[in-house]
Parts: C-alpha cells; sequence; structure tokens
C-alpha cells in the first residue's frame, strides 16, 4: 500500500496537545513518526480522561501508530542519544518536532550544529518564548467574553483546546514545506509556530480583529444564536433539543418550507423592510423569526420536526452526548472509513480514528494503536543509531534507557 509520507522519519520530543498532534497528523498520513520522552513518562503521561486502571486515554490518543523512546532526559548521556537521534543521517530523516523551549538543549542551534540541513518544527506558547497553553491564550484572545447567554455576568470558558488543535496541524504543515523546501535547496531551517499567533491570527481571518478596530466596540454576547446569520437552538415537544442553522439561503429556504412559516415571515420582512434572502438582514430579526420557529418546533415530538427538515433541505442537528452518539451515529462507527476496532495494549479494543483526510490516490492507512512507553526503545537505538544489542543493554543497566515493564 502507497503511503503518502512513506519514507519520512521524524523525531518527536513532546508534551500535552499541539506538538503530539502535529506528529500523529505525520504518522497516519505514513511517517515513520518517533515519540521520544523521559523514563517513566513525561508531565502528559497520566493525564485525564484516563482507564479504570489510571492509564491515560489521552496519551494514548494522541501517540497512535508512533514509536516509544524512552531516556533519562535529565542525565547528559540520555540528551546526547536524543540529539542523534534527530539528527541521524538520511535524506528523509533529520525531522524533528518538539515544543522543546527555544533555549534547551534541543535547540536549533545544537541539532544544526551536528546536522546542518535539520528541520524542526517547534511550538511555543508565545512567539517570544512566553509561556501560554490553550486556555491563557484563549481568554487574552476575548473569546470567553462572547461566549455563553446573552446578559451572563463574566467569562465562559469552551471546553475544546481550539488553538492546541490548529497549531498541531500548522506545525506539521510547517514541517513538510520546510523538507520540501530542503529537498528543493539542500538548506534546512526551524519553524516555529506559536499558539498565541495562531490564535491571533485566526482571529483576524474570520474579520474579528477589523471588525473590532474600525468599530471601536467589542462583539456582545448572543447566546446560541450564530452571529451574523439565522441559527438557533430549539426544543421538541418531547424534551429533545435540536440546532438549526440557516446560513446559506438554500439552507433558509428549507427552513422555511418545512415549517411552513413562508408567510408570517413575509410579514415580518414587510413590517422591518428587511431581505431575508441576505444572512444579514436573518440576523437582524433573528429574535423574532426564532419565536415563530420556537413555537413549531415545540408542538411537534423530534422525529416530526426531524423529518420535515430533512426533506426540505433544511441545516440542523441533534444535540446528544457523546455515549448517544457513539450508538445512534454511524458517522461514528465502523461505517465511517475513518474509524477501526484497534486493541490498545493494556488498554483494550475500542473504536479508534485515523487520518480524517480523504485522499483519491493512494489507500487509507488503517489506525495503529499506541505503543507502550519506551516499546521501541531497543530497536530504534540499534536501527537508527546502529548500537549493539550490548551497548544497549548497557543503557538500560544505568537507567538511561528504557524498555515497558
Amino acid at each position: 500500500m502507497f503511503k503518502l509520507l512513506q519514507g519520512l522519519r521524524v523525531v518527536e520530543a513532546s508534551a500535552f496537545v499541539a506538538a503530539p498532534l502535529a506528529g500523529l497528523t505525520l504518522s497516519q498520513l505514513g511517517a515513520e513518526v518517533i515519540r521520544v520522552d523521559t523514563v517513566g513518562g513525561g508531565p502528559d503521561f497520566h493525564r485525564w480522561p484516563v482507564d479504570s486502571a489510571g492509564r491515560s486515554l489521552y496519551w494514548a490518543g494522541l501517540n497512535k501508530g508512533k514509536r516509544s523512546v524512552a531516556l533519562d532526559l535529565r542525565s547528559a548521556e540520555g540528551r546526547e542519544l536524543l540529539l542523534a537521534l534527530a539528527t541521524a543521517p538520511g535524506a528523509s530523516a533529520g525531522l524533528v518536532v518538539t515544543n522543546f523551549p527555544v533555549r534547551s538543549f534541543l535547540s536549533y542551534e545544537s541539532l544544526r550544529a551536528r546536522r546542518a540541513d535539520v528541520v524542526v518544527a517547534r511550538v511555543q506558547g508565545d512567539a517570544d518564548g512566553g509561556n501560554a497553553v490553550d486556555y491563557t491564550v484563549n481568554c487574552a484572545l476575548g473569546y470567553p467574553a462572547i461566549t455563553g447567554p446573552e446578559g451572563h455576568d463574566g467569562p465562559v470558558n469552551h471546553v475544546l483546546p481550539a488553538w492546541d488543535l490548529i497549531t498541531g496541524v500548522q506545525a506539521a504543515l510547517g514541517l513538510v514545506v520546510a523538507h520540501r523546501h530542503r529537498e528543493a535547496t539542500g538548506e534546512g531551517q526551524e519553524v516555529r509556530v506559536a499558539l498565541s499567533d495562531v490564535g491571533f491570527a485566526v482571529a483576524g481571518h474570520l474579520g474579528q480583529i477589523a471588525e473590532t478596530e474600525l468599530g471601536g466596540v467589542d462583539r456582545p454576547r448572543v447566546g446560541n444564536h450564530i452571529f451574523g446569520t439565522f441559527g438557533r437552538d430549539f426544543a421538541t415537544a418531547d424534551g429533545r433539543r435540536l440546532m438549526i442553522v440557516a446560513i446559506t439561503d438554500r439552507q433558509w429556504q428549507g427552513l422555511v418550507q418545512a415549517t411552513g412559516l413562508a408567510e408570517p415571515i413575509a410579514a415580518i420582512e414587510r413590517a422591518l423592510g428587511l431581505d431575508f434572502r441576505r444572512e444579514g438582514d436573518r440576523y437582524q430579526a433573528r429574535k423574532t423569526i426564532a419565536g415563530l420557529v420556537e413555537s413549531w418546533c415545540e408542538a411537534r415530538p423530534y422525529a416530526e420536526v426531524a423529518a420535515a427538515l430533512e426533506t426540505a433541505g433544511a441545516c440542523f442537528g441533534p444535540y446528544r452526548t457523546l455515549r448517544e452518539a457513539l450508538t445512534s451515529d454511524p458517522r461514528l462507527s465502523e461505517a465511517n472509513p475513518i474509524f477501526s476496532r484497534v486493541t490498545h495494549p493494556d488498554i483494550g479494543t475500542h473504536l479508534t480514528p485515523g487520518s480524517p483526510m480523504h485522499f483519491s490516490g493512494a489507500e487509507r492507512i488503517t489506525p495503529e494503536p499506541a505503543p507502550r512507553l519506551g516499546q521501541d526503545t531497543r530497536a530504534v537505538l540499534e536501527e537508527v543509531l546502529g548500537l549493539g544489542a550490548a551497548e544497549v543493554d548497557a543503557l538500560h543497566a544505568r537507567g538511561v534507557a528504557a524498555t515497558p515493564r
């Protein structure tokens, strides 16, 4: 089977979300990713969620399909081994993903001194080296001030680490681009991606910086309404809840058709002097429109509401827990080709995603389990560094390297 990134060897020294996700993204596209942790596991090795025995499902989820090497990174000898792995020879080697500090032993200067064309993708909190994580970046961006119920006083955080996720994918892309540049020119380089830069850039891409700077005011909270268009949550007669969205004119027409509200909606347009073919006009009248849709939904059970919306081509989705989705949504099952049931060492068998990207020119790579910590220490040291069995045994005896117990 042809793998798109087959032959690339990436050494990942990282923790938490963004950098491990960069490595995972590359691994699930066919690269060989060697994750290096300190003996006993790094700061994310026991992070929640965990299984009943306390094993981190978080760590396992972000390290699927990687090779695991455990070294004593507090020792000079362990650090030397990591530097050697990161700068090992080969046209498709010398590729590093890390979130270690710029001035650590894994600095670009230290790596470049050993291999001039090394490529490093380095994830940072702030671009100036300041300490920042997803949650501190998010509050600094102002999103908690516009999240939550209308009229609510105080910040409301969301639970998705969005900036970590976007940064991880950006770091993976940066590494591939820098590797392509090296292939063309022979030059290595360091690519730095900071969470805060990603956050502020996305806010700019979405027009929010311009909105605030040019308008001179902050966007208000609008609760579960979608800013700038029509969309909100509604309850049905049997106590279920769904999100209805009408961003495009086709979605809007589908909603009007499904609900049979064409006449009262046209009356609202005339009374307010608006044209609901424009989503901005729909947003201005969102509360009045929502009142009509709310009454329609509350008079019918969910099944009837969903059937009418689907028949008319409206856009909607039910609110549910992840547990409910696991038992009812074919997209979250093996019917979806990104998923397989995979047996993970010590943890057990569960539904496991591969890459969400679909390529017409390559077969999908079946997701692989996460390794045990240090599972590949011996093999990697022998294969990549050419160490003999006796040398690896000696490293184990001194506690410099480790394999699973």
